[in-house]
């Protein structure tokens, strides 16, 4: 799986996701739990990874296009979402959705924490 820091390192960060999806989402299926906790993600096109699972907690996620996505068991608490695309994304169902709303709207970071 590619790691977060070289994600950070690159000037190219979505071409290096890009490049690596089909392996990312091979790594995720085989049991690995993608670790984003407290990265910038900001305008990034997240659609398709594989998110489900994910640790996306304080991540900045402004302007990241989410749509579709399945983060129905990812850790969020304390990321924000403001301006984030989020149609159709599936989310904790412990998360009001007046919270993502003022997350997207607002910036506001998430408070949630996820169930063991």
């Amino acid at each position: 799986m590619i790691d977060i820091n070289d994600i950070k390192r690159s000037k190219h960060p979505q071409e290096l996701l890009e490049e690596n999806r089909a392996f990312f989402n091979a790594a995720v299926a085989g049991g690995r739990v993608p670790d984003f906790s407290g990265q910038n993600l900001s305008d990034m096109d997240l659609t398709g990874f594989d998110l489900r699972n994910a640790n996306l907690s304080g991540a900045y996620l402004r302007g990241a296009i989410l749509s579709g996505l399945d983060l129905s068991e990812a850790n969020l608490h304390g990321a924000s979402l403001r301006g984030a695309r989020i149609s159709g994304c599936l989310f904790p169902e412990d998360i009001p959705a007046g919270e993502i709303s003022l997350s997207v709207e607002k910036g506001t970071r998430i408070r949630h924490l996820k169930k063991s």
